[in-house]
C-alpha cells in the first residue's frame, strides 16, 4: 500500500477475514492441544504463577451471564453485526480492519466452543486474574486499537 492512499473496499474486507480466519484457527488449535494434553478441571504451572488449565467459562467475561447461553448468544450477534455495518461505511479509517478483524476472529472462536461445548474453553490462568484464552486476547487488543482508531482523526492513524 502507498503511504496515505486507503486500501480499497474489496481489499479492507479481506483483511479482516485473514485476520479473523487466522485468529480463530489459532484460538482453536490452542484449544484443542489443551484440551488434549490436560484433564477438564486439572492445571499445571509454566511460569512465575502462571498456569496452563483445562476449565469452562459458561458465560461472558469474568463468567458473567453464566446461566444466559441464548441472550450471550444474542448479544454477541448483535454486536458483531454492529460492528460489521460500522466497518462496512468506514473500510478506509486507518487500523479498523485490524481491531476488527481481531475482534470478529475472537468471537469466531469463542462461539465456535459454545456451540460445539456449551462454553468456551480457557486455558491461560494467570494467579489474580480469571482465565482466559486465546480468543478473549484477540477481543481485548481489538477493542483497544477500535478505541485508538475511533479515537484519532481519519487519516492520521499508524496503518
Amino acid at each position: 500500500m502507498v503511504a496515505g492512499v486507503a486500501p480499497s473496499r474489496a481489499s479492507a474486507w479481506v483483511r479482516v477475514a485473514a485476520l479473523a480466519g487466522v485468529v480463530a484457527a489459532l484460538d482453536q488449535i490452542t484449544k484443542q492441544i489443551v484440551t488434549a494434553s490436560i484433564n477438564r478441571g486439572d492445571s499445571h504451572q509454566i511460569i512465575f504463577g502462571i498456569d496452563i488449565a483445562n476449565v469452562r467459562n459458561k458465560g461472558v467475561a469474568f463468567g458473567l451471564l453464566a446461566d444466559g447461553d441464548v441472550p450471550v448468544l444474542l448479544l454477541t450477534l448483535a454486536a458483531l453485526a454492529l460492528l460489521l455495518i460500522y466497518f462496512g461505511s468506514h473500510t478506509d479509517r486507518p487500523q479498523l480492519w485490524i481491531a476488527v478483524g481481531l475482534l470478529l476472529g475472537g468471537a469466531i472462536g469463542n462461539l465456535v466452543d459454545r456451540v460445539r461445548l456449551g462454553a468456551v474453553v480457557d486455558f491461560i490462568d494467570p494467579p489474580v486474574w480469571p482465565a482466559f484464552n486465546v480468543a478473549d486476547v484477540a477481543i481485548v487488543a481489538g477493542v483497544a486499537l477500535l478505541v485508538i482508531s475511533l479515537g484519532s482523526p481519519q487519516g492520521t492513524a499508524a496503518r
